[in-house]
């Protein structure tokens, strides 16, 4: 069977990172979450106090400390599923935060950290036999893709799946603003000069907003097997 490449693209907390880490174990391939790798720097930046009273990014500082920065992924045997490591330091839990996903869009908006980054994900899928789940997946970083799925669900819905999450987790989480958050995201993320979020012309759709987790597996592992047929 070829190896391709997939796209899987689509709004915050709307199911693509659990969705692709699925289908990567389901049929060996290599799972790459670029939006853990955004966090990773806002998290960074936020130990570092590189943020700016009203919320914007001190870019001059961020600009040279991007060489410090090292993203990498390692497997978990615990959960089956790899954990996102900062400079060596595992920093899966402290990604997750609200504190965090406040913060993440104004990183990812920065020319410099979008470049770095993207060309890390490059790398990382040269060889094909990989998922990367993101936002600009499909139409900037690997637009040859073989598969593109865009994902999206309501705003409710993505909060309530974030507010479950975090609870499960015994993190704290108010639903009002976790919804103020995604709706926030959304219109950052697709209103960003660089990279905004987009449906690629060639992306399949997928609203999930009433699929289980099961249904959303098996959909997309039916997509894959009529590529890689």
């Amino acid at each position: 069977m070829k190896k391709i490449t997939i796209a899987i693209d689509g709004h915050s907390s709307c199911g693509k990172s659990t969705m692709a880490k699925d289908l990567a174990r389901e049929v060996g391939y290599v799972y790459v979450d670029t939006g853990a790798m955004y966090r990773s720097v806002t998290l960074y930046a936020l130990r570092k106090g590189l943020f700016n009273d009203d919320g914007s990014v001190r870019t001059d500082a961020l600009e040279a400390e991007m060489q410090h920065i090292r993203i990498s992924f390692k497997f978990n045997p615990e959960t089956g599923r790899p954990d996102t490591y900062l400079n060596g330091e595992c920093v899966e839990q402290e990604i997750r935060s609200l504190e965090v996903s406040s913060h993440v869009s104004p990183i990812a908006a920065v020319p410099f950290v979008r470049t770095a980054m993207v060309a890390q994900q490059q790398q990382m899928g040269k060889d094909k036999g990989v998922v990367m789940d993101g936002r600009d997946i499909g139409t900037t970083v690997f637009p040859d893709a073989e598969l593109k799925i865009f994902v999206t669900a309501s705003a409710q819905v993505r909060a309530q799946r974030r507010y479950d999450e975090l609870k499960a987790k015994g993190m704290p989480a108010d639903f009002d603003d976790i919804l103020k958050n995604v709706e926030e995201r959304d219109y950052l993320d697709s209103h960003r000069e660089v990279s905004p979020l987009r449906k690629a012309d060639d992306a399949i759709e997928l609203d999930n907003s009433n699929m289980t987790i099961a249904e959303q597996k098996q959909w997309l592992l039916d997509r894959f097997n009529e590529r890689t047929a």
